[in-house]
Order: C-alpha cells, then sequence, then structure tokens
C-alpha cells in the first residue's frame, strides 16, 4: 500500500526542518522504527525514525532542502500489518474522513504527528540490512515490469531474462554510496568487509582498482588568499562575497536573542575575584586517585556555586509570565551551559542541578559539552533552563556582556583565569584572578539581588570551604 510520510512537528513548535541527509534510498527496504533520514531543526540535528515498516517508492527532498512541517517527505509501500493501519494517502483529508468513519467518540489521526521513534522496535539496536530484491524471470505485464524498475533504478542496471540468485544491495553510508557512483561501480558486485555486512571506502576503492574503473578528477587545487586579504580565489576569479543562508542553529540564535535583547531589559554586572584556593583545591582534586575519570574544572566549582547563590536569591532562578501577568519562581535549577559548536551556539541545560555535587556536577557538564559537540542534543535538553553559565573563559575572554536566554532572569559568564599581581593579605602577590559578569532581566531582578548573587559566587570561588555556611 502506497503511504506518504510528512514531516511531523518535532516537538518545539518550529515550522520547517532542514535535511541534512537521508540514511535510505529508493528501493531499500526498512523497517519500523530504522533511522531513514536526519533533519537539522533550528536547535538540533534530530534522526527520523520510520513510521513503517516497507519499501521507500520515493523521496520528495534532497540534502540541504528546507521542508515545511507537514509537507510531504517521504513515501512507502508499506508492508505487513502496517499497511493496514496506514493511511493511504497520508493526507489531512484522509486522516479526518479515518476518524469520521470511526465515530464522533474516537479521534481522527492526526496529519502531522508529534516526533516519533522515542520508542524502538524491539529489533532495532542497529540498523537492520536491507533485504535482497529479486527480478523475476518473466513479468505478466507491463505494469509489473516498470513497478519493478521504478522501485530500484539503481540496483537493476542489466537485468538478464532469467535470475536464478537475489541481487542484494549491500549496506553503504551515502558518501560511500557516491564515491560508488563517481568510480562507475555497482556496490551489488562489492564484497564488504565491514561490521554487520557494511560497504566500506575501501572495498570500492578495492574493486575499481581490480576492474580498472578510473578514478573522479581531482578538484583542481586553489589557490589561497593572502592571511590580510578579505578575498578568496574562487574558479580563477576573485570572489569578495560569499553568501550564507540563514538557516538552522544561526537562525534560531538570531531570532532569540534580538527577542530577549527587545524585551527583557539587561543590566550586567561584574566583579573580579582571587580564585586561586578554587584552583588550588581542583588541583587537590585532579590528583585523588579517588576522582580519577572524573574532569572536575573551574567551571563545575561555578555552577556549584550558583546553585548554592540561587537557593539565597530566587529571583534570579525565576520568568516573567506576561500572559498571566505573573512571575514564576523555580524551586529548582535547570542549570543552562552555553556550548559553542560548529553548528553554531547551543544552551543545553542540567535537570535538578541543585541536587548534585560537585563531581557529579563535573560529569554532566562533560557529557553535555560532549553531545554538543558531536550534534547530538536533543531539542527537549534545551527547553525548561531556568539560568545559565557562558564560560568566555576558554576563549582567552576576560569579561562581557552576555545576552539573556530568552525566558530565564540571569546568566552568569566566567572570564580566562590568568596569574596576576593582586593584593594578598597586605601584599602584592601573584595570585589566579578571574572577572565574573551577571546579566539579569531588571523586571525581576533589582541591582541589589543582583549584586547579592555574584558576591555569594565570588566568595565560595575566593574560599570554597565558605560553601559549608551557605544554605
Amino acid at each position: 500500500m502506497i503511504t506518504e510520510f510528512r514531516l511531523p512537528d518535532l516537538g518545539e513548535g518550529l515550522p520547517e526542518a532542514e535535511l541534512v541527509q537521508w540514511l535510505v534510498a529508493e528501493g531499500d527496504t526498512v523497517t519500523l522504527n530504522q533511522t531513514i533520514a536526519e533533519v537539522e531543526t533550528a536547535k538540533a540535528v534530530v534522526e527520523l525514525p520510520s513510521p513503517y515498516a516497507g519499501v521507500v517508492s520515493k523521496l520528495h527532498a534532497a540534502a540541504g532542502d528546507v521542508v515545511a512541517v507537514g509537507s510531504v517527505l517521504i513515501v512507502f509501500d508499506v508492508l505487513g500489518e502496517d499497511a493496514a493501519r496506514a493511511p493511504q494517502s497520508g493526507s489531512a483529508a484522509d486522516a479526518a474522513s479515518v476518524g469520521a468513519a470511526a465515530g464522533p467518540d474516537i479521534p481522527a489521526p492526526a496529519a502531522t504527528p508529534n516526533l516519533v521513534g522515542y520508542g524502538a522496535a524491539p529489533q532495532s539496536a542497529g540498523r537492520p540490512t536491507r533485504r535482497a530484491r529479486t527480478v523475476a524471470a518473466s513479468v505478466s505485464s507491463a505494469v509489473a515490469d516498470t513497478a519493478v524498475l521504478e522501485a530500484a533504478p539503481h540496483d537493476v542496471l542489466h537485468a538478464p531474462d532469467t535470475v536464478e540468485a537475489p541481487l542484494e544491495r549491500p549496506r553503504s553510508t551515502p558518501p560511500v554510496r557516491k564515491l560508488a557512483k563517481d568510480l562507475g561501480v555497482d556496490l551489488a558486485l562489492v564484497e564488504p568487509t565491514g561490521a554487520t555486512g557494511l560497504v566500506t571506502r575501501a572495498d570500492v576503492e578495492a574493486y575499481a582498482d581490480r576492474i580498472g574503473a578510473s578514478a573522479p578528477a581531482a578538484a583542481e587545487p586553489v589557490a589561497e588568499p593572502a592571511p590580510s586579504s578579505p578575498a578568496a580565489l574562487v574558479g580563477g576569479r576573485v570572489e569578495r562575497e560569499r553568501r550564507i543562508p540563514i538557516r538552522g542553529v544561526r537562525k534560531h540564535t538570531a531570532e532569540a536573542m534580538v527577542r530577549s535583547a527587545f524585551t527583557a531589559p539587561h543590566v550586567t554586572t561584574f566583579l573580579t575575584v582571587d580564585v586561586t584556593a578554587t584552583t588550588e583545591l581542583i588541583a587537590s582534586l585532579k590528583a585523588d586517585r579517588a576522582l580519577e575519570g572524573h574532569r572536575i574544572g573551574m567551571l563545575a566549582v561555578v555552577a556549584k556555586a550558583v546553585c548554592l547563590g540561587l537557593a539565597r536569591t530566587p529571583e534570579l532562578n525565576s520568568r516573567w509570565d506576561e500572559e498571566h501577568g505573573e512571575i514564576v519562581e523555580f524551586g529548582y535549577v535547570n542549570l543552562g551551559i552555553a556550548a559553542a559548536t560548529q553548528r553554531g551556539l547551543v544552551v543545553p541545560n542540567i535537570r535538578d542541578a541543585e541536587t548534585m555535587s560537585l563531581v557529579e556536577l563535573a560529569d554532566a557538564i562533560g557529557a553535555l559539552a560532549e553531545t554538543a559537540r558531536s550534534g547530538k542534543t536533543q531539542p527537549a535538553d534545551m527547553m525548561g533552563g531556568t539560568f545559565s553559565i557562558t564560560n568566555v573563559g576558554v576563549f582567552g575572554v576576560d569579561a562581557g556582556t552576555p545576552i539573556l536566554n530568552p525566558g530565564e532572569a540571569g546568566i552568569l559568564a566566567l572570564g580566562a583565569v590568568r596569574r596576576q599581581p593582586w593584593e594578598h593579605r597586605g601584599e602584592i602577590a601573584l595570585r589566579d584572578v578571574t572577572t565574573l559578569a551577571l546579566s539579569f532581566d531588571h523586571r525581576l531582578v533589582d541591582g541589589a539581588q543582583g549584586a547579592r548573587l555574584l558576591t555569594d559566587v565570588g566568595a565560595v570561588l575566593r574560599e570554597p570551604g565558605r560553601a559549608m555556611l551557605l544554605r
């Protein structure tokens, strides 16, 4: 049964998503919940699972396309039990008619469902091997013959009159399939050596060498411009401008920052602190064999200090609810950690950070950073934050005026820790010094409250033992 699958709402209320790459091709057999594509929303790259088991009939978008929520993304020829439950066209009208026929008490299925796939099929631990497809020795009608060729045009290149063995299209990644296409290699003839029968790049290249296939022409080298020159040499001509589409994380970040800057009246206050005692504490913790494997750094100590400080100044852990005319104070801390990635800035948060020990916070920050760098941060991980920290010190920056994450009352910027002359016990000594910058929403937070949180955090960093006195 031919069934359309439309791009669902990915749980963020966003109107569109960019197709990063397909993990299947037309003619492939897929199973329920098998990952079929990666799509990038304004917040994260999301793996899209298949809602049906069947054969991919048609792909309605190419990598790089921006697809509106509700638009047809892929068409399946649904197999087995899924065929009985799947609407034949997947359109909103069909979905409504199904609901109407079922009776007034049974809701109609959604035309564009919320994100599916957080539950996996029983046998979906790994991407399944694509099933073999056969070409029949004789076809009873021209219609059937056409259907076979349309289902797998790239698998059956030269179909003989009779086929004794099934032709199987081995598993491979999109870059390997492109390489095979460039070299004129039929993947069905390549012996796979990768894990679980995966055809690797080396397999394709080795096969091409055996049959004497010509390698794709190498791109003509492009001269690098001098470091002082803003122009780039492209195709033999100087290109003085480059246009980059505004989409994905960059688009979302820009919209959020503009909304925050022109909605919440920002105030930023600074505090420079001697953190030598904290750096000495961190060094001793790193030398403790009992803590081996736990990367406890300055950011983790600052996170702990912030959680302690917010308990004393809850105004910084709140939200301005314009719709209901209320201030919402949170009894928990979902601590956002700003992470710079190749896709742009993301701010995932650590749930219930106030309940964690220093070691647990360090582990959570490490896991969060690793997930962000790999581009696997999920939209849900970036929702519901109550306060954020941004570590600008990793870039060698001393201080800045951070912009609030929309919906939050405060954000703390941690500057670089520098060894410099500082007054200590009545004398000048070399000490480890950093600058903290706290931005807050002046609708929610008065200057005295902002100063209180900042000095509480500074006091913990100046003398970590003072954390024992805070509650």
